[in-house]
C-alpha cells in the first residue's frame, strides 16, 4: 500500500506542478478572451481547474494510502515481535523439561 500511495502521490505531484509550469495563456487578436494551453494542448480554465481538483484528490489519497500501508507494517512488524518473543519463552520450557526429564531418570 505504501508504494502504491507514493506513485499516486507522485502523479498528483506532477498533475499539480504541470498545471503551475505547463500553462500558458494566450489573447485571441480581436477578442478580449484568453485561451489557455496546457501542456501544448488548448483547452478552457475549467479543464485546468478540473485538472487541478484531480491532482490533489490524487495526492491526499497518495498520502492516505502511504499512512495506512506504514500503519499495517508498523503492526505486523509488532506482531511479529511479539510471536519471536513467546517462541523465545516456549523454547526456555521446553527446554527445562527436558532437563527435568534427564535429571529425573538419572535418580532413578
Amino acid at each position: 500500500m505504501v508504494i502504491f500511495g507514493l506513485l499516486l502521490l507522485i502523479l498528483g505531484a506532477l498533475g499539480i506542478l504541470s498545471g503551475i509550469f505547463g500553462t500558458d495563456y494566450d489573447t485571441v487578436e480581436g477578442k478580449n478572451q484568453l485561451t489557455t494551453e496546457f501542456l501544448g494542448i488548448n483547452c478552457g480554465p475549467e479543464v485546468i481547474f478540473l485538472l487541478g481538483v484531480a491532482s490533489t484528490l490524487l495526492t491526499i489519497a497518495g498520502l492516505w494510502f502511504m499512512k495506512a500501508g506504514a500503519k499495517q507494517g508498523w503492526k505486523r512488524r509488532k506482531e511479529q515481535k511479539r510471536l519471536g518473543e513467546l517462541s523465545d519463552k516456549l523454547d526456555e520450557v521446553e527446554l527445562e523439561r527436558r532437563r527435568e526429564d534427564l535429571s529425573g531418570r538419572e535418580d532413578s
